[in-house]
């Protein structure tokens, strides 16, 4: 099946509803999804910093700060 949405048309109010039902649908599918391996690689070693007291946390604040900088300079 393809079919294009019109995007361009689309207020954010309605993109985001969107958004909201095809995210209502896949997780109602769980078990369908599997993590890749490398996400469970990250998991441990997050939990490995924390547990160790070397975790580094960033401020949420900061942090979309940091990510809207990084993505106005990749254009």
């Amino acid at each position: 099946m393809s079919f294009v949405l019109p995007l361009a048309e689309m207020s954010r109010a309605d993109k985001l509803r969107v958004m909201e039902a095809l995210w209502a649908d896949l997780s109602q599918q769980q078990e369908s999804f599997d993590s890749p391996p490398w996400h469970g690689e990250a998991l441990r070693k997050a939990e490995e910093a924390v547990k160790s007291d070397h975790a580094q946390f960033t401020d949420w604040d900061e942090a979309k700060q940091r990510v809207a900088r990084q993505a106005a300079e990749l254009g």
